[in-house]
């Protein structure tokens, strides 16, 4: 056999060659994969909101790993199919929206996993599951700042003293401010920002006033400061 043969054997072998995994350690794998997809699952069901969480999101979150580490695998088993496959997978297309912005980290979190686990790093697919439920769970501790409430308020001009309202309002709030005032056949309707922990006892207190309608609408909704 000459040279030559040798060299077109040896780029044979190395572009369409079978893969150096066992049965046993693909099987291992496999079961890795499925058990680290099924930990991101829980842990996802666990943290997710009830008004965010999806059950199909949940399905694709644990069943995201073994699909990877399948590919991850047959990327190792030449580099014919390693092309196909990224060249398959470079025009596929998701328009599905995300609800949750935090979805996009249990996704990125599945997707890693299957990578480490097709490639066989058992050590580091567990200890990224150790560290993204340490971080999780700081960051869950991390108490929110309560934001500011909007009270809205309607009486007649001439049967409220709409200083001694203002003075109810500082006593049971800080940072009270009026952010609108709008005058309606004689009614006055005033809007205040406040930040509360005592909205029963301030409600009560607005009580002894004669007002129309009172209003209080808590702010339920993310908050930075």
């Amino acid at each position: 056999m000459s040279t030559k043969d040798v060299i077109k054997n040896s780029v044979y072998e190395s572009l369409a060659g079978g893969t150096g995994l066992s049965f046993m350690e693909v099987g291992i794998i496999f079961l890795l994969a499925i058990v680290v997809g099924m930990y991101v699952y829980m842990i996802y069901k666990l943290s997710a909101k009830a008004a965010f969480y999806s059950r199909d999101t949940g399905a694709t979150i644990a069943g995201m790993p073994i699909v990877i580490a399948a590919i991850m695998v047959a990327m190792q088993s030449n580099l014919i199919v390693s092309l196909g496959m990224v060249g398959a997978l470079s025009i596929v297309r998701f328009r599905n929206a995300v609800k949750n912005p935090l979805d996009i980290l249990y996704l990125f979190w599945s997707i890693s996993a299957g990578i480490i686990c097709g490639v066989g790093l058992k050590l580091l697919a567990i200890l990224l599951c150790v560290v993204m439920t340490i971080l999780l769970l700081i960051i869950s501790l991390i108490p929110n700042s309560k934001a500011a409430s909007v009270l809205v308020i309607r009486a007649f001009d001439d049967t409220v003293d709409w200083t001694e309202v203002q003075k109810v309002l500082r006593e049971y709030s800080r940072n009270c401010k009026e952010k609108s005032r709008s005058i309606r056949n004689g009614e006055t309707e005033v809007i205040y920002e406040l930040t509360t922990s005592r909205e029963n006892e301030m409600l009560q207190s607005l009580k002894r006033f004669n007002l129309d309608q009172i209003n209080f609408l808590a702010h339920d909704g993310e908050f930075r400061l």
